[in-house]
């Protein structure tokens, strides 16, 4: 699930964020596709409205010339033998690039030095061969629809359905950014840190059930990954919160109760029952990233999702994602305060990625290229990881995006509740 090859339980956190970008809106949205590539989910069953897939229709089979036929073979000789060679070139690469980050991680754990010899410092091969020829003879199809990717009304649905639950929704916008801004503030988080990062995931403007692909009502979109929030937590995101802290939250929650008339008391204390219950049911898989990716699958996992839209959960989870890559950032003995771009390089590429980015050297950052945080399948479809080819312009990237999206009302907004 993460940009790069797991190899830790902080390995694989969020959103690829940089292995699957596929959070877009616009031009931030494009520039997450290189965060994010590889996040785009498998579609969940139990949603029998929405197919994941449809057949395809193949158009009858044409009987084309033999001049045809030979220059497609002769073609088609050129191209194997282009990409044989470059397989060879970029499967010693990539596997490169996991051996040295498994080392780097070694490293770290025994308190050594991380040097600039301990990355790859070229950049990935590039296929400069022909085309791949298509065969004049085989027949056409129609090419298949995308996959379906739950929303909002899924989330809803599956939490009411399985955990009778459904979440207190704001009754504005500000007030939902109230709750978030005094959480955040109350854990020690910055202004800057949380009204850059809000710009960056939500595009300066997003709600607090905006959805990656659906920022704007434009004809045809659709949600391009179960992103969700200021922060753009994934369900696996959580799923893992609550198997991890949700008797953090519990505990929250219970405190806040102590102080409520009789009667919101109670009403509070039922969520805390129902809150109990998607805790243990978190907890029926290992803590484990791709354990909670397969259960956040599920439709009793969407409805763990939804919690994200409850006015006295989601804050807490929306809060706590930011604060877990700050704190690991502390367990790894690096107590400087982080700037937005880099607690956001945590929160999108996972936390032992992101810690290993932040924590090189500046000189270092201008020499590292990005491929060595990223799986191959996720730096490929990449652009905007290419053109931003090592850590120091990555960081400049991400910087500039929230230099923008910080202008606008929704950032302003959430400012003004700091």
């Amino acid at each position: 699930m993460s940009a790069t090859e797991p190899s830790g339980k902080h390995e694989a956190s969020t959103s690829f964020g940089f292995d699957g970008l596929a959070r877009r809106r616009g031009s931030i949205r494009s520039f997450h596709l290189f965060l994010l590539a590889g996040l785009l989910l498998s579609p969940c069953t139990g949603f029998a409205a929405e197919p994941a897939t449809k057949t395809s229709k193949p158009q009858a089979a044409v009987t084309p010339s033999a001049a045809a036929l030979a220059e497609y073979r002769q073609k088609l000789e050129e191209y194997t033998a282009a990409q044989q060679k470059y397989e060879e070139a970029a499967g010693a690469y990539w596997s490169l690039i996991a051996t040295k980050r498994r080392a780097r991680i070694a490293k770290r754990r025994n308190n050594a030095a991380v040097l600039i010899d301990d990355y790859v410092l070229t950049q990935p091969p590039v296929f400069t061969g022909p085309p791949k020829p298509i065969d004049p003879s085989a027949p056409t199809e129609e090419a298949p629809p995308k996959p379906y990717v739950p929303v909002v009304a899924d989330f809803l649905q599956s939490a009411e359905t399985y955990f009778k639950f459904v979440p207190q929704r704001p009754q504005t916008e500000i007030e939902y950014k109230r709750a978030y801004a005094k959480l955040a503030a109350d854990a020690g988080l910055t202004k800057e840190q949380v009204v850059r990062i809000y710009g960056f995931e939500a595009g300066g403007t997003g709600t607090y059930d905006v959805q990656a692909g659906l920022e704007h009502p434009t004809p045809g979109a659709q949600a391009i990954t179960t992103a969700l929030g200021y922060n753009q937590l994934l369900s696996t995101n959580s799923v893992e919160l609550m198997a991890e802290k949700g008797d953090q939250f519990i505990q929250s929650l219970r405190l806040k109760a102590a102080g409520l008339s009789a009667e919101a008391k109670k009403t509070l204390e039922s969520k805390i029952a129902v809150l109990r219950r998607m805790v243990d049911f978190c907890r029926t898989v290992p803590d484990a990233w791709r354990e909670h990716e397969k259960l956040a699958n599920t439709p009793q996992g969407l409805g763990i999702h939804a919690l994200n839209l409850d006015l006295d959960v989601g804050p807490l989870m929306q809060v706590q994602k930011l604060l877990d890559s700050v704190m690991f950032a502390r367990k790894q003995g690096y107590n400087a305060p982080l700037t937005a771009a880099e607690l956001e390089m945590m929160n999108l590429t996972g936390d032992g990625n992101g810690i290993d980015m932040i924590t090189m050297p500046p000189a270092m950052r201008d020499q590292v290229p990005t491929s060595n945080f990223f799986q191959r399948t996720g730096y490929g479809h990449n652009p905007v990881a290419i053109r931003n080819n090592v850590v120091a312009k990555l960081l400049t990237a991400t910087d500039t995006v929230m230099d923008r999206e910080i202008k606008l009302q929704g950032a302003k907004d959430l400012a003004a509740a700091f």
